[in-house]
């Protein structure tokens, strides 16, 4: 099982360096490449042979394991894919493997009945029909919110390497606002999704303060396994955004009590599909619904809150009100300056 765990990150390894065409690779490139890997996600530091990647790169160009990777090697010195959009992740899934996937998912739904993994439903749900879609291409019975064009998800996976196994992280950094990026040390304690978009909370090295890093914006990041890494004391992250829509927080950030009126219209929806867990009906009437939801002031609530339109009011508190009265003002007033136009 270990052998095949390392041929398989090999393999992985090898495969996004080809598809790299803004650089040329030898075949020490590639060793060079694979034994960084090994030494980051597996703690080899023995490195790879020059034998074993030569066997890789067979296999690889084989059917051994359905790829045939096109493979081809320029002025008998760089290695490249011959089609320019290759990659091994868009191979078909043999019968063997498509067979594991099967019983792993029979497995799982077996296990969904127990409380524990109630919050799995989704996911096993998914995992099954991407694997009957895998088998006929014709059978896709769920469709999921998905961007296939989202940047940085292919972070993931390293990310959650580095929090399960405690590693600071050298992170290069542009934010939408900043005119160049950074490079910093910083402690990463847990990835985050909302709406389809996906953030790192960690913490600067230089300070004490928790950011919310968007992965979208992370260039790259390199492990740093010599550095000392720091926990974070006093944040239960089971917790920390229990009281806020999306990821927006500091640690001085305190829910308020915000009112809400919804119209008659929509309040259905927004009983049956709640805005915030702590969500509850103060009034209801003729005219609407009256809810009060415990959060955090951010850019986040003022979003959810300006996408109802004329169908939401702020009650309180008043600063809230007033953000969003002149926000719903300054949009009306680009479509009078465009008509006046």
């Amino acid at each position: 099982m270990a052998t095949n765990k390392l041929a398989l990150l090999r393999y992985k390894t090898i495969d996004e360096c080809l598809k790299n065409r803004f650089r040329k690779w030898t075949l020490e490139d590639l060793i060079e490449k694979v034994s960084y890997a090994l030494y980051e996600y597996e703690g080899i530091s023995t490195g790879v042979s020059k034998r074993t990647i030569q066997s890789d790169i067979q296999t690889m160009r084989s059917d051994k394991l359905g790829y045939n990777a096109p493979i081809v090697v320029i002025d008998k010195r760089f290695y490249t894919y011959e089609d320019s959009d290759y990659s091994i992740t868009n191979s078909p899934i043999n019968t063997a493997d498509m067979d594991k996937m099967k019983e792993i998912v029979s497995v799982l739904k077996h296990l969904n009945g127990f409380n524990y993994f109630d919050e799995m439903s989704d996911l096993i749900a998914k995992l099954e029909n991407n694997v009957n879609k895998s088998a006929d291409s014709n059978k896709n019975y769920i469709q999921f919110e998905d961007n296939k064009n989202l940047k940085g998800i292919e972070h993931i996976s390293p990310l959650y390497q580095a929090i399960l196994n405690k590693t600071p992280l050298l992170i290069e950094y542009k934010s939408f606002k900043a005119l160049k990026a950074s490079n910093e040390i910083y402690y990463p304690y847990l990835l985050k999704e909302y709406r389809n978009r996906w953030f790192l909370v960690c913490r600067p090295k230089k300070n004490q303060n928790l950011l919310t890093l968007a992965l979208d914006r992370i260039i790259e990041f390199h492990s740093l396994s010599k550095e000392l890494y720091v926990e974070y004391d006093g944040v239960n992250f089971d917790r920390y955004f229990n009281d806020l829509l999306g990821v927006t927080k500091s640690q001085k950030d305190r829910p308020s009590k915000v009112i809400l009126h919804v119209n008659k219209y929509n309040a259905p929806y927004v009983i049956t599909k709640p805005i915030h867990h702590s969500q509850q009906i103060v009034k209801e009437d003729e005219t609407g619904i009256i809810i009060r939801i415990d959060v955090v002031h951010n850019f986040e609530l003022e979003r959810e809150i300006l996408g109802f339109g004329e169908c939401m009011k702020v009650l309180a508190p008043r600063k809230l009100k007033s953000i969003i009265a002149a926000r719903i003002n300054k949009s009306a007033e680009r479509y009078h300056n465009e008509e006046e136009s």
